[in-house]
């Protein structure tokens, strides 16, 4: 795969560890489990959209823009690492937060992630939920070029077929790590949510012929419409990358019962996830993705999906900072 000839600028620390965790593996009694650390990533608390950001942040520069202008939920893990990495290149930044959670405690609205994105200055622009999140970009856009701006839009969760490669080069990551390692790979699992993560692993993956698969636990769609738009930008991915034949979609599987009620909506299985995996590893999920991402994973190893000698990886995709907009729910 050819990914030197895409604009790319460097904020990953990487390759981020893969680990092995065995206490949680005892514990739950099934398959030897490993997490992928881009919790680590190293940007502004770390996260999965950094990978996607080094090319989304180069292709702004090579298209000279001078203002990045994206969005995300209240609690963005993403809009948090845009700001950052939209710093770190002397651009400025407008994020629209949109509020899809409704009736939270005070903290969701001022602490966290939200807490982060003003200590690092970018202009928040406020949204009530349910809108044409992409339209609110687009007409943001113009505002800004109208004002002698050149504004480069990144959609929500960094999630196009360019913000796609960071997760193409993670899965060649963990090819690679796994090799070293020497384990063969039953199955990679992670939250999905706005597809970028899910279609540039399932490309990587594909791609390369490493027969590894891949669940994503849906933490926002129902499995059908999540497993369609994991396949259009995946499709996307795949011509961007101009890989022979054409994309297997049957390699894109998701699961969408951990969802509960509703996108950042917290479930008791999540809570549990959480607690368990801090207790027994000392690692800290998030609440939104990683959380109810690795509540799938615990469900999977209870309803016998693995074999004790399997071995199965979780990419945490970081977020951790958005614990803190939970506070109440995770108090004793």
């Amino acid at each position: 795969m050819n990914l030197q000839s895409f604009a790319r600028v460097s904020l990953t620390q990487a390759p981020t560890p893969l680990e092995f965790l065995p206490n949680l593996s005892r514990q739950l009694g099934g398959p030897k489990i490993f997490i992928k650390r881009d919790d680590n990533t190293g940007l502004a608390m770390g996260g999965n959209k950094t990978r996607k950001l080094e090319f989304l942040i180069g292709d702004a520069l090579q298209k000279g823009a001078t203002h990045i202008v994206t969005q995300g939920a209240t609690q963005s893990n993403h809009v948090r690492q845009t700001i950052a990495a939209a710093n770190k290149f002397g651009l400025k930044t407008t994020a629209l937060l949109e509020e899809r959670v409704s009736n939270a405690h005070a903290d969701y609205y001022n602490n966290g992630n939200v807490l982060l994105d003003q200590i690092l200055g970018a202009t928040i622009e406020t949204r009530p939920g349910g809108l044409d999140m992409n339209h609110e970009l687009i007409a943001v856009g113009e505002r800004l070029k109208a004002e002698g701006e050149v504004p480069y839009l990144i959609p929500g969760g960094g999630s196009n077929p360019i913000g796609a490669l960071g997760y193409v080069v993670c899965a060649l990551e963990i090819i690679e790590q796994s090799k070293a390692m020497g384990i063969e790979v039953r199955q990679v699992v992670h939250a999905t949510g706005s597809t970028g993560t899910q279609a540039g692993l399932v490309v990587g993956l594909q791609g390369s012929g490493s027969g590894i698969d891949l669940l994503g636990i849906s933490v926002r769609a129902v499995k059908e419409a999540q497993e369609q738009n994991v396949r259009k930008l995946a499709r996307g991915t795949w011509e961007l990358l101009n890989l022979p034949g054409e994309f297997p979609e049957n390699s894109v599987k998701a699961i969408s019962d951990h969802v509960g009620p509703g996108y950042g909506l917290p479930t008791d299985e999540m809570r549990e996830a959480v607690r368990l995996l801090a207790r027994t590893e000392g690692i800290l999920l998030d609440p939104v993705y990683s959380g109810k991402g690795f509540a799938g994973l615990i469900a999977q190893v209870k309803n016998g999906a693995y074999q004790p000698s399997d071995n199965v990886i979780f990419v945490h995709t970081g977020g951790s900072s958005a614990l803190f907009g939970y506070r109440d729910i995770f108090a004793e």
